[in-house]
């Protein structure tokens, strides 16, 4: 798998994941701003510049990071599986 393919899956990932926000969240409205630039990027990838693409993959990390503080220990899935 090329370094282009596993952006591109990391970047796939992140959309589903920044998606299930909730939107009482405080991110949610980021998280919308970057899961449409990062679609946009996948939907148009010769007209993407692959540092701009890497720069919305940290910023979408970042708000997966900012969001998942907000959550209360008692709401953290504790099952060890990957959903």
């Amino acid at each position: 798998m090329s370094a282009a393919d596993t952006t591109s899956l990391q970047a796939q990932i992140l959309i589903e994941r920044l998606a299930r926000l909730s939107a009482d969240s405080l991110w949610a409205r980021r998280a919308s701003g970057v899961r449409s630039a990062l679609d946009k990027a996948l939907s148009h990838p010769e007209m993407s510049d692959p540092e701009y693409l890497e720069r919305l993959i940290q910023a979408g990390f970042e708000l997966l990071k900012k969001a998942a503080s907000e959550l209360p220990y008692d709401n953290v899935d504790k099952s060890d599986g990957i959903d």
